[in-house]
Formats: C-alpha cells, structure tokens, sequence
C-alpha cells in the first residue's frame, strides 16, 4: 500500500493532534506581568500570545496577569501570585522583582505542586533556592556591565544609572553592573534613583536628568533602566544642552530610542529580547508540564546584546514584525 505525501502529512497531524489530546495534564500556565500598555511588556505579551496558540493546541490555557501600576511592585506582583494560585493553575511564569516581597508567594505555589518559570527578573540560583524549575531572561547585572565597558569604550568618564524603581532587583543589578563596567575601565559611575512614582513621568524624570547634568558637568553618560526612561532622559538632556556631549545608553527597545541610534542623537541600548523571554518561558513551562520534559541549558538567557550605529538597520528590521 503506498500513500501521497498529502495523505502522510495528514496522518502526522492527527497523531500529533492525539498524542496531545491524550497527555495527563494540560498545562493551565499564569504568567505575572507589567502593564501591556507599556512597550516592553507589549513584546512581553506578545510572546505569550504566540506561545498561548502552541499550548491551547494541546488542550491548555494561558492567562496574562498584569500589574495596574508600578507603585507597589513587589507587594503587587506577590498578590498576583496568589491569586494564580486560587485559580488553580498548573505552572506560573513571573518576574522576581523584589525577592523580599514576592519569595513567599513563589514559594507558596512551589509547595502548592504547580511549576514555576522565573523570567525577566531573578537568576538560575534563584530560581533553584526557591524551586522553580528555570529562569528565562537576561543576567542583569552581566548586562549593566557590559553597558558601562561599552560607555568606556566610547570615551565616557561618569556615567550616572537613573533608576525609577530603587530597591526592585533586577535595576540594582542593572546599575551595579553599570557602575562596576566603567569604574573597571578607570572612569566613575554612580546611581541616581527616583522615587517609584517618577516611573513613567516623564516630567519628573526628564527634569532630573537635566538637575543633574546642570550640577555637575563632568558627567558625559546617562544610562536609564528603562526604554520609556530613556525617552524623557533624552529630554532633559536636550534641555541641559548636552546633546552630542553626553553619551546617552538605555536598557531595552522602544522606536523613538530606536529612531534616536538611527540618527545618532542616542548612543546605544542593551536588549534583551523581551519576545523570546515570554516565548521560551510559557513553551518550555507548558512542555515540562504536558510532557515532563527538562531543558539541561539553565538559566537560558536572552541578552544582553548592544544595539547601535553598526546594527540598527537589522534591528528596525525585526520591529516591523514586533517582536523587537
């Protein structure tokens, strides 16, 4: 008996279709995030809602629970946490932003049965200290660093980190990382944190970075934790009249600090692939889950990589598709 590749493609399918239809649990995954309407959780959702089409394939679910402001993050995200866990999910994917705030809740859904993914913020020894199975993300501190060694390999002297959430983990260890790569170059670095609320004010913190920059005129960079961050910083720089004589760098990807690199008003930005942390992070979760499944790459990290003059055009090519 012979068969038509047609009729071979079509048996494929339906056995994959049963194998999933028949595995003992289907992933029901929570993923804890930011505000969609903040550009970089836009790609963050986006990464969900591609790797949700794979998972209700297989007979599960994703739901993408947001915080509604960053002015309580630990606290909030914890709560959103716990209210996976009261829903009944299988697996949970979350940023560890504030340890001291959200470890227990991490820890009350380990101990609960339901598998966890730590991505964006945290690290692999994290996510062993607390029981989840691996961090998808990038190494934050590895990434300030190899900002500010890139600060001095432009010429920067003092570099200043505008940090908007003090205290959250994962921008400590951006602007440690930060201050440790130039000092380690022979300049000097320092961080300048804002109150919370400062986050997404682009007021406040354009009129920071422009006190700043007025008080002490041997700064020539700014390093912002933050893509939006940047959009105001490089405000403030244009109003302290340092454009051209301040490098300007920033965490992340957003199209105006995109559009700045492109004409050379911003010096560079560090990604880390927001897409590919929600992707990999729910796609691997909900394999551990269906399938038992283990990936022996821990932690699987998405960046950093510098983005500047030499590689914008390949980048803008990626943010047309929106994943970048």
């Amino acid at each position: 008996m012979s068969f038509s590749m047609s009729a071979v493609r079509g048996l494929l399918a339906g056995a994959v279709f049963v194998l999933g239809a028949s595995s003992v649990m289907a992933a029901n995954i929570a993923v804890v995030g930011g505000k969609t309407d903040d550009e970089f959780w836009s790609r963050i959702k986006k990464g969900v809602d591609d790797a949700r089409l794979v998972v209700e394939k297989n007979g599960g679910s994703v739901s993408y629970l947001q915080l509604q402001t960053y002015d309580n993050l630990g606290p909030d995200a914890a709560q959103l946490v716990r209210t996976a866990i009261s829903q009944g999910v299988t697996g949970i994917v979350v940023p560890d932003w504030v340890p001291e705030a959200e470890d227990e809740a991490i820890k009350a859904a380990v101990a609960a049965g339901i598998k966890v993914i730590l991505m964006n913020a945290g690290n692999i020894d994290k996510a062993r200290e607390l029981g989840a199975i691996n961090y998808v993300g990038s190494d934050e501190y590895t990434a300030g660093k190899a900002g500010g060694e890139y600060f001095a390999s432009k010429g920067a002297k003092n570099v200043i980190c505008v940090n908007t959430l003090p205290g959250a983990a994962n921008q400590e260890a951006r602007c440690k990382g930060v201050i440790d790569g130039i000092t380690g170059k022979g300049g000097t670095g320092k961080q300048l944190p804002l109150p919370a609320t400062s986050f997404g004010d682009q007021t406040a913190i354009a009129e920071a970075v422009k006190a700043t920059l007025l008080q002490d005129d041997t700064i020539d960079g700014v390093l912002n934790v933050g893509a939006s961050d940047a959009d105001a910083a490089a405000s403030g720089i244009a109003q302290a009249n340092k454009v051209g004589k301040v490098a300007h760098g920033t965490f992340d990807l957003n199209a105006s600090g995109l559009a700045r690199i492109k004409d050379g008003s911003q010096t560079f930005a560090i990604d880390q692939q927001p897409y590919l942390q929600s992707l990999l992070g729910v796609s691997l979760l909900a394999s551990h889950i269906d399938y038992g499944t283990n990936l022996p790459t821990a932690p699987v990290l998405t960046g950093p990589g510098i983005v500047d003059a030499a590689n914008i055009d390949a980048t803008l090519a990626g943010v047309k598709e929106g994943a970048r």
